[in-house]
């Protein structure tokens, strides 16, 4: 696949580039290139990075950066399987545990919940940094209403985290995600309180917070364009009449 000319393979992470070294320089600056793609469209076209993570994987497995960019690109086109496998073979090469969440999200996607409810009680979380176990208390919520066990997604996601006042990158995730499951269980009232929180929260737009407590308080929301097209016929209706009139 063809690489912009603007891309050098510079971009990447400091700590990716010093994994790169165990390789060729070229091949070392090809898969950078790649990976460096996979960065730029993971958000806005996930089945090009997908293909771009490929392409790196083909050419470096052996590299943990490489398995772990073609996970989060599998899993960005929700194909959990290969995810799954990917971040496996990251965190046996790196001994790490940053992961671990996403590999519980994957056996979700997968399916199997519960297996996802048994890795969120695995001794693995308790070495997870407060981003990662926060990210994992979100999966086992996400597990438990899988299981259609609402009222324990609820009680999974009462925590100090979403009790703080201070906002966090989390915060505003988590508020959804308790203002989602609040809402399923038909308590709208504390469902609609918990998304506005999530409103203060959403400094970069993470979340659909102001759309859906917006919904809750029925705003509805017209499109412009068709806005000035319906506008445009009623006038062009009324123009017709008055020179009916006139005839």
């Amino acid at each position: 696949m063809p690489i912009p000319e603007d891309v050098t393979g510079e971009e990447i992470d400091k700590d990716v580039r010093q994994e790169l070294q165990s390789l060729p320089k070229t091949l070392a600056e090809d898969v950078a290139k790649n990976l460096v793609m996979v960065a730029r469209l993971i958000d806005e076209d996930p089945e090009r990075a997908y293909a771009y993570s490929r392409i790196a994987l083909r050419l470096a497995s052996r590299v943990a950066a490489v398995r772990e960019a073609a996970g989060f690109a599998a899993y960005a086109t929700q194909k959990y399987g290969e995810a799954l496998a990917e971040f496996r073979a990251a965190r046996r090469m790196t001994g790490t545990v940053e992961l671990w969440p996403l590999m519980a999200d994957c056996e979700r996607g997968l399916g199997r919940p519960e297996k996802a409810l048994d890795m969120a009680g695995a001794p693995e979380v308790q070495k997870l940094d407060k981003a990662g176990q926060v990210e994992m208390r979100l999966v086992a919520a996400g597990a438990r209403r899988d299981m259609g066990q609402l009222d324990a997604a609820i009680v999974t996601l009462q925590s100090p985290e979403l009790a703080s006042n201070s906002v966090q990158p989390w915060t505003a995730r988590l508020r959804y995600a308790y203002a989602d499951a609040l809402l399923a269980a038909g308590r709208e009232g504390e469902a609609r309180e918990w998304f506005a929180k999530a409103v203060e929260a959403d400094r970069d737009g993470s979340t659909d917070a102001s759309d859906r407590l917006a919904e809750l308080d029925g705003v509805e929301f017209m499109d412009a364009l068709v806005e000035d097209e319906d506008q445009n016929g009623a006038d062009r209706d009324e123009q017709g009449a008055q020179d009916d009139d006139k005839d």
